[in-house]
């Protein structure tokens, strides 16, 4: 069966986009979230009419019309703070300001696929509530931040969503990779200078690949290139000094085995996982793009240590 991988956040659609918020919102406020439906103006809201569940915190609940828009853009990297979208906000300010005159809107939730920083958070929403006559305190903004966060709370919110794991990037933050790439960098004499004894493997590269679906190509150009820097990489992390460097690539391949590599679908090669998994990192992380070659050899180590994918052990038991 053919299939084309969606590598990277811009890749998941709108109406994608749009399910998720709401099965978020539904958690948040309430079984009661009316999904988006398309005004006369062409505008997408999703809205609520209740006693929120547990926001904005589980002592303090909303009470009132909710309304809910959520705002997907296409590209890497983009942010509340871009032209682009302050357009966006600026076009929708007249009709929240219509809903708030006519007693339709007592809270406004905006969702975006974009980063969201906390001074850009307090400017957007104090513009809002100036023009809008909505309490500052009655707006709130969701990035892709907070949006990860939720799904890590509510793991449930992928399936209601019908998103499938290894199609939806918000489900993997690139963080902790990062400053364990970052650190084997500032080491980067300890990480070149490869150690002659080959690495001990945790089952054979050949049956980890049959199990895992790799291609031989592929397998066979991933050892060529990496395999020379699979112990220094072990040793690294093994050091006390590196404890809680340990903790953060444990915690990176626990999120990327039950995450990604674990409800990956069956027709979905490894190449693909790995080629998946490299796009969405150095798509979403600046200091990944800097050190591409370190970030694919801790991709190799972690497949050549069995850390991730498929192990005879897991096939027996």
């Amino acid at each position: 069966m053919n299939y084309k991988m969606k590598y990277a956040y811009e890749d998941l659609s709108s109406e994608q986009f749009e399910e998720l918020v709401v099965a978020i919102c539904q958690k948040l406020l309430g079984i009661g979230v009316q999904s988006f439906s398309k005004g006369p103006d062409g505008g997408r809201d999703a809205m609520f009419q209740g006693t929120a569940n547990c926001f904005p915190s589980e002592t303090v609940h909303w009470k009132g019309k909710v309304i809910i828009q959520a705002k997907h853009t296409n590209g890497y990297n983009k942010t509340f703070s871009g032209a682009d979208f302050r357009k966006i906000i600026e076009e929708e300010l007249p009709r929240i300001k219509e809903l708030r005159d006519n007693n339709e809107l007592d809270y406004y939730m905006l969702f975006s696929n974009r980063r969201l920083s906390g001074d850009i958070n307090t400017e957007i929403r104090r513009n809002l509530s100036k023009v809008s006559n909505v309490a500052e305190e009655s707006i709130y903004l969701c990035g892709v931040e907070q949006i990860n966060i939720f799904l890590k709370r509510f793991p449930e919110i992928v399936k209601i969503a019908k998103i499938d794991p290894v199609d939806s990037p918000l489900i993997v933050s690139p963080d902790d990779l990062a400053d364990i790439i970052n650190a084997l960098d500032k080491n980067s004499d300890t990480v070149n200078s490869v150690l002659d004894a080959p690495p001990t493997q945790r089952v054979d590269y050949k049956t980890k690949n049959r199990l895992n679906d790799m291609s031989q190509d592929y397998a066979k150009e991933q050892k060529k290139r990496y395999l020379k820097e699979t112990n220094t990489i072990a040793n690294f992390l093994a050091a006390p000094e590196n404890l809680e460097l340990l903790k953060q690539y444990n915690s990176v391949v626990e999120e990327f085995q039950n995450k990604i590599i674990a409800n990956r679908r069956d027709y979905q090669t490894f190449d693909e996982i790995i080629e998946y998994l490299i796009d969405l990192l150095f798509g979403r992380d600046p200091d990944l793009r800097k050190n591409k070659r370190l970030t694919r050899a801790v991709l190799f180590y972690m497949y050549w240590n069995c850390d991730i994918g498929k192990t005879e052990d897991v096939e027996t038991n």
